[in-house]
This record gives structure tokens, sequence and C-alpha cells, in this order.
């Protein structure tokens, strides 16, 4: 493991004991209603404020992208390559409306796993599709009557997914939102990305699954780039 990932590691690992030494009893399982991801460069901040519970949609074109817990506001705010969140739902949100359809941002809070994420997402968007995804980058293409661990697509290795891919899988909910059966999104094979993420990966995991609260309702996000 390289000495960038170690490092990498070690941040997390510290900045998880410190929030949960520092975090008073419940607290810990919800989020702030307005919250900020920063990073650099243009389009690597974003404003995430809740505007309730979130409602079953009615549009026959909307695609629902369902955040996990701790995604935009915690942990860092990137994906476990570095990836500001900022610019992974702006690509997301971008694939979405190139293939003119509308998309929504919720937060689920009753779990971390992103199959279950991705299907809650799902269930609320109006035409039956939604996207899920982790903090650390994993994500999942949904659709609201296939089992929790079925779906139409899933990215498990985080560490392989890029812009461009994100981007991609927008335009591809998209098109299920339409009715069409696209090619799934080509995946990058990267034999090392397993082993050589494992440990942070779980870190990163541990940490969401803190921010879950099993009797909170999914949330409305109203998002903001600059």
């Amino acid at each position: 493991m390289s000495q960038v990932n170690e490092a990498a590691i070690r941040e997390v690992v510290y900045e998880v004991l410190a929030q949960m030494w520092g975090a008073e009893g419940g607290d810990k399982a919800m989020a702030a209603p307005v919250v900020s991801s920063s990073g650099s460069g243009p389009g690597a901040r974003m404003t995430l404020r809740e505007l309730g519970p979130a409602k079953q949609g009615t549009v026959a074109n909307e695609v629902v992208v369902a955040l996990a817990p701790a995604f935009g506001d915690k942990l860092k705010q990137q994906t476990i390559v570095g990836i500001p969140h900022a610019r992974v739902l702006r690509e997301v949100l971008a694939g979405i409306e190139e293939e003119g359809c509308k998309a929504r941002v919720v937060r689920v809070l009753h779990t971390s796993d992103v199959a279950f994420v991705g299907l809650a997402g799902a269930k609320l968007a109006g035409s039956g599709i939604g996207i899920g995804i982790q903090s650390r980058g994993t994500a999942i293409i949904h659709q609201r009557d296939l089992f929790p661990l079925q779906n139409l697509e899933l990215f498990p290795q985080a560490p392989i997914i890029d812009l461009e891919m994100y981007r991609a899988i927008g335009r591809n909910a998209a098109s299920y939102a339409k009715g069409t059966t696209p090619s799934p999104v080509a995946q990058k094979n990267d034999q090392m990305a397993r082993p050589k993420y494992q440990a942070i990966a779980a870190v990163y995991h541990i940490r969401e699954t803190s921010f879950v609260n099993l009797d909170a309702r999914p949330v409305e996000l109203e998002v903001q780039f600059s």
C-alpha cells in the first residue's frame, strides 16, 4: 500500500475516533438541516438544504438520486479516491438531464447499504428508477419493483469510478426511466482495487453507518453548486 493511501487511512481513522469521542448521544445519527461540501476548483462545492420528508414522485420521467446518510456533509465530503462529493453529484445530475429526464435528490437515513439506499430512492421516483450513492463512492441503479439485492446496474468498486462514469450512470438511469434498455455502463477492471482500499473502505462504511437512524424517513434536499 502506498504512503499516500496509508496517510489517507490514518486521517479518516483519526476523524472517526475524534467524532466518536466528542459525540453526544443521538447527535451522531442525524444530519444537519443545512450542510456544505467543500473542495478545490470550480464545481467542487455544494450546499444541501433539507426541505422536509421526501414525497412520492408523480412525474413519469423523474429519477431520484438517493444519498447515503453521510454523503456530502460528513467524512471529508469526498469519495475513497478523493473525488469531491459535489462533483460526483453534479455529474450524475447532468447525466440525467442530458437524457431529458428530471432529477430529484433525497437523503436516506434509515440505512447505509447502497442497495437499500438505491431502492428507497427508486420507490420515491415517479419513474420507479433511483440511483443510490454511498460516501465512499459506491453506486447503484435500482428499480422499485425489484428485491433489494437485485438491481439494474451495480458499481461496487468505488476506487475505479471516475467522473465520466458517474455521468454515464446518470444517463443510463434516465434511459431506464424512459422505458429503454441501455448498454450497461462500462466498468474498469482493477484486481488490486479491493486489497488496496479495503481498510479505508471499511472505515468509510463504519463512519457512514454511525449516522443511520432506523426511524428516520428519507429527506428531500435542495442542492446548490458553487
